[in-house]
């Protein structure tokens, strides 16, 4: 009975992280992860794997969650696909680096670390620097592959789905935070699976771990919090094509500040 007494908790988290989806593009993690945390207590997980566990199941609810996304927006015509084809392959193996890194980090290392990268991007997204770009276009040289591996791998490193980065790293680079939006989502479908898939192998070993778990991820919390997720990320999306593009900037700040001081409250 446990688990039951925080399935509300975990719905108004999934809802509220499917809302966010489809509004900025994002995965919803930093909404889930510390209500995971909190029910991981109750379920068994021992304090050295509780972060792990919840980033783990948080990447998992992000595979459902950015599925409705993409979709809204593709509806919408906000996914550059091109971007993505260019992308994929970089960022997948960044997240599968990223989840294989964090398994040797302690909670408390993710969470500063975490903050921080957000509080960074809240400022591009908050202060007026429309005007500040890198370049008219996305690069083209060899490194063009790097930013895309780094956003995979620190966004599987915090259980995210990559739009806290990729939307800021896009807009720099020309891309309408609309369209911003709507690729960061596929982009963060790509993170969840293959960073999903690396958490659940690195705790496949993890002897520990209580029943229910399929390596770091806990299988009934991931089922509560996706279904929830997938319903309400459609009205994000459709959310965010009606406001317009410096309100969607200053929520998508308001936003990574909010998350950046929720997970320091946790320290």
């Amino acid at each position: 009975m446990e688990f039951l007494e925080y399935v509300p908790e975990l719905l108004v988290a999934g809802a509220v992280a499917g809302f966010f989806a489809g509004l900025l593009g994002i995965g919803g993690g930093v909404v889930t992860i510390p209500a995971l945390f909190t029910v991981f207590a109750s379920v068994g997980v021992p304090i050295e794997w509780r972060m792990h566990a919840a980033i783990g199941t948080s990447l998992a609810v992000i595979v459902v969650t950015n599925m409705s996304s993409v979709y809204a927006h593709h509806r919408k015509g906000s996914v550059d696909w091109h971007i993505v084809k260019g992308w994929w392959i970089f960022v997948a193996l960044g997240a599968v680096g990223g989840s294989v890194f964090a398994k040797g980090l302690k909670t408390d290392t993710l969470i500063y670390f975490f903050a921080s990268l957000l509080a960074l991007l809240a400022v591009k997204m908050l202060l007026p620097l429309e005007r500040l770009k890198l370049g008219q276009t996305l690069p083209t040289n060899p490194l063009r592959g790097l930013s895309p591996a780094l956003i995979g791998f620190f966004s599987s490193l915090m259980g995210i789905g990559g739009g806290s980065f990729s939307v800021p790293y896009l807009t720099l680079y020309n891309v309408p935070i609309h369209r911003a939006v709507g690729t960061a989502a596929l982009i963060g479908l790509v993170i969840s699976v293959s960073g999903g898939m690396g958490f659940l192998a690195e705790g496949l070993n993890v002897d520990a771990l209580p029943s229910g778990m399929l390596g770091f991820i806990h299988v009934q919390s991931m089922i509560v919090v996706a279904l929830a997720a997938a319903i309400f990320a459609p009205l994000g999306a459709k959310a965010a094509h009606a406001l317009p593009k410096p309100a969607l900037s200053i929520i998508f700040g308001l936003f990574l500040v909010a998350a950046a001081a929720r997970m320091l409250s946790a320290v």
